[in-house]
């Protein structure tokens, strides 16, 4: 399944547009290679995604096989690593 619908369909990114968007922002990183939204993606793969200060890291546990999943299937998909917020550094 590609990155930007796995994406929208594990509710990580609520728009498969702002997925791509990421994306070409070099924001998503896939097993710590910038990723386009076309990257064919695996169960196993850790997803590194940067949106302003927030930092998250996941790991695909198992592919949905449909592009429609329910929430309760949401939380087989993916296993979160890590989720951080930096915090703003204030200019002097």
């Amino acid at each position: 399944m590609r990155l930007d619908l796995f994406l929208k369909a594990s509710r990580v990114v609520l728009r498969r547009t702002v997925a791509r968007q990421l994306c070409d922002q070099g924001a998503i990183k896939v097993n710590g290679v910038a990723a386009k939204a076309s990257k064919e993606l695996k169960p196993g793969d850790e997803i590194e995604i940067k949106r302003g200060i927030q930092q998250t890291q996941l790991r695909v546990i198992a592919l949905p096989t449909s592009k429609q999943v329910s929430r309760a299937v949401v939380s087989s998909l993916v296993e979160i690593i890590s989720h951080v917020k930096e915090r703003e550094q204030l200019l002097p």
